[in-house]
């Protein structure tokens, strides 16, 4: 694998068993990579599906139309809401 001159790269240090690293050395010649760039590339996958998972937000057509409605045609804020905004504006000192 070659280095971009210039490109600081971090390291990551792995314990694992003997059988445990076999594997994934042999999953890596499957591949024809080297070991670190086969967990590298199925770390990171594994860590956008994670993210993914947590911040997205997946909406039924049902709840979609309610959400778009809302923003379209905003309710006035009731007396809590202004309330609120009031105390937020002092603390935030605006």
């Amino acid at each position: 694998m070659v280095q971009t001159a210039g490109v600081k790269r971090g390291r990551m240090h792995l314990r694992l068993d003997a059988k445990t690293k076999r594997k994934l050395e042999r999953a890596a010649a499957y591949e024809e990579t080297t070991v670190s760039d086969f967990v590298l590339t199925n770390a990171v996958a594994a860590a956008e599906r994670v993210i993914e998972s947590h911040e997205k937000v997946v909406l039924s057509a049902q709840d979609w139309d309610v959400f778009h409605d809302a923003l379209l045609n905003p309710p006035e804020p009731n007396e809590r809401l202004r309330k609120a905004a009031r105390r937020y504006r002092e603390r935030a000192g605006g």
